[in-house]
């Protein structure tokens, strides 16, 4: 383990408040404390892989892309990506409760 890796990162409760609020939770304090050693906790082990070397590695999109389910040497690959026809937005349209007639219209339901 490096020096680096040895200085913990350390989230102060305004940072957990600030992202509890950005989520729309509600903490209790014992919350806040307990989501403030966690996130310290996520944020130290980041720190931990951001001082590995990965020059050397090639980036992917999917971890699928290597291994199958059983943790094997993937033989299959995902489907193909394939252009088809969607729905016809006219009679979707017509079928929805409330539309402006491109889009649905649904009742907000974050309340700030």
């Amino acid at each position: 383990m490096s020096e680096n890796s040895k200085n913990k990162t350390g989230v102060d409760v305004a940072e957990v408040r600030r992202v509890a609020e950005l989520a729309n939770l509600e903490l209790t304090q014992y919350e806040e404390t307990a989501m403030q050693r966690d996130l310290s906790v996520i944020l130290d082990h980041i720190a931990q892989l951001n001082e590995l070397d990965t020059s050397n590695v090639a980036p992917m999109a999917q971890v699928s892309e290597v291994l199958d389910k059983s943790g094997q040497q993937a033989v299959t690959a995902l489907r193909e990506d394939v252009l088809r026809p969607s729905l016809d937005r006219k009679p979707v349209m017509e079928q929805a409760p409330e539309t402006d007639g491109v889009f649905f219209k649904v009742p907000k339901v974050i309340e700030r």
